[in-house]
C-alpha cells in the first residue's frame, strides 16, 4: 500500500509554485537583508576577484649573465685568478646556472696504476683481497689484482685509472671563492601571455644602456634593475652566504609577474629563497657539489688533467605569473551567476517561513484533484484536444 502511494505522489501528481505575500514588516526586513547580504558577497567576489576578466598562464624564458673576478692562492694551484669561465659550471643552462664558491683539487693526474683510496673495500693485506678486473661503483678505476701500499701502513688494492686518486678531504673553511658575494648576475626574462597575444620582458623600455651598466637592484631605490649582487640575494633570503658557500646549497630567485592589462600594470616582482634548507632534525650538512677537469699535454706529450670537486651555489630562476583582461562572455556569465544566486534569498526565507509559521505553510501548499480542475475551470475535458 506503501508503494503505491509513493508511486501515485511521484507519477500522480504536478506541483505549481504559488506566490504567496507574507505583508509584515519583520519578515519584508529579514528578507531585503538576507537578498542584500547574498548580493554584496557575489558583487564582493566579482569586483575583487575580477569576475569580469578572462585570464591567461604565463610563458617564460631566461637567460643569465654573471659578472666577477676572485683571487685563489692554494698550494695546489698556486695563486689564481678566476673568472666567469672558471667558475660557472655548466656555461649554459636553462633558467639556472651553478656558481662555485669552493674546491678540492687533485692536480697533474695521468692515466696510470696507482693505489686506491683507503676504504673498507678497497684496504688489503696481500694480492688475494684484491679481484683483476673489478671496478667498485665507488672506485677511483678498475682494480689490477694487487695489493699495494697507499702509505706507510696503509695498503690498498691496486687501480688502473686517473693517478693520483682523489682524497676525500673535507672543503676549505672558509671558501676559497668568498669574494663571489660580490659578484653579479644579470638577469633577462621574456614573458608571453599568448591568449591576449602580450609580450614584455624585465628589462623596461625607459631603461638606457649607461643605466643597467651601473645599477644593482635595490627594492627602495633601484626596484626594476635586473643586475642582482649575490650578497644582496643571500641577505634578502635571511641566509649566510660565507656559511653557504663551504659546502654548497640550491637559491631561488622569484619573478613574479601579476598583469592587468586592463589597467596597464604588468611589472615584475622578485623575490628570494633557499629550496635545500635541511631538515632541523638532522644533523647532516647539506652539500651541493660536482666533478670537472681540465685537461693539458705536458712537454713529454702525455694527457694530463687538474680534478676539481666543486662546491657551490645553484641558482634556480622561477617565473610565475597571471594575466587578466576584460572579457564580454566572462562577465555576462558572472552577471548571470550573480542573478541566479539572488534565489538563495527566497529558499532560505521559504525554509525558515515553513519551519516556524504553520499559517504560511497552509497557505503556501493549496492541493487540486483533476475533477475540481475540470469542473471549476475547464469544461473540457483533459482527455480532449484543444484545436
Amino acid at each position: 500500500m506503501k508503494g503505491m502511494e509513493k508511486f501515485n505522489i511521484f507519477f500522480g501528481e504536478y506541483s505549481s509554485p504559488q506566490i504567496l505575500v507574507v505583508k509584515s514588516w519583520f519578515l519584508g526586513l529579514f528578507f531585503r537583508t538576507l537578498q542584500f547580504t547574498v548580493m554584496v558577497y557575489l558583487l564582493w567576489y566579482v569586483i575583487l576577484r575580477q569576475g569580469h576578466q578572462d585570464t591567461d598562464t604565463i610563458v617564460s624564458s631566461v637567460t643569465t649573465k654573471v659578472k666577477g673576478i676572485a683571487l685563489t692562492n692554494t698550494s695546489e694551484l698556486s695563486e689564481q685568478i678566476w673568472d666567469v669561465a672558471d667558475y660557472i659550471i655548466a656555461p649554459e643552462e636553462d633558467e639556472s646556472f651553478f656558481l662555485m664558491t669552493n674546491m678540492i683539487v687533485t692536480p697533474n693526474q695521468t692515466q696510470s696504476k696507482c693505489a686506491e683510496y683507503p676504504t673498507q673495500k678497497s684496504m688489503c693485506t696481500s694480492d688475494m683481497n684484491c679481484t683483476k678486473g673489478f671496478k667498485a661503483v665507488q672506485g677511483n678505476g678498475v682494480q689490477t689484482g694487487r695489493c699495494v701500499h697507499y702509505s706507510d701502513s696503509v695498503k690498498t688494492c691496486e687501480v688502473l685509472g686517473w693517478c693520483p686518486v682523489e682524497k676525500k678531504v673535507e672543503p676549505p673553511n672558509p671558501a676559497l671563492l668568498a669574494d663571489a658575494e660580490n659578484f653579479t648576475i644579470l638577469i633577462k626574462n621574456n614573458i608571453l601571455f599568448a591568449k591576449f597575444d602580450f609580450n614584455k620582458r624585465n628589462i623596461l623600455p625607459n631603461i638606457t644602456r649607461s643605466y643597467l651598466a651601473n645599477c644593482v637592484f635595490n627594492r627602495n631605490t633601484n626596484p626594476n634593475c635586473p643586475i642582482f649582487r649575490i650578497k644582496d640575494i643571500f641577505e634578502e633570503a635571511q641566509e649566510d652566504f660565507q656559511t653557504m658557500a663551504v659546502y654548497g646549497g640550491v637559491m631561488a630567485v622569484q619573478i613574479q609577474w601579476n598583469c592587468d592589462l586592463d589597467q596597464n600594470v604588468c611589472d615584475p616582482q622578485y623575490s628570494f629563497r633557499r629550496l635545500d634548507k635541511k631538515d632541523p632534525e638532522s644533523s647532516e650538512t647539506t652539500v651541493h657539489n660536482l666533478r670537472f677537469a681540465k685537461y693539458y699535454k705536458s712537454s713529454d706529450g702525455k694527457v694530463e688533467r687538474t680534478l676539481i670537486k666543486a662546491y657551490g651555489i645553484r641558482f634556480d630562476v622561477l617565473v610565475y605569473g597571471e594575466a587578466r583582461q576584460f572579457s564580454f562572455t566572462r562577465t555576462a556569465l558572472s552577471v548571470g551567476a550573480l542573478l541566479s544566486f539572488l534565489t538563495v534569498a527566497d529558499v532560505i526565507c521559504d525554509w525558515l517561513f515553513k519551519l516556524f509559521f504553520k499559517a504560511y505553510k497552509n497557505k503556501k501548499f493549496t492541493y487540486l484533484d483533476e475533477q475540481e480542475l475540470v469542473s471549476n475551470e475547464y469544461p473540457i475535458p483533459l482527455t480532449e484536444s484543444y484545436f
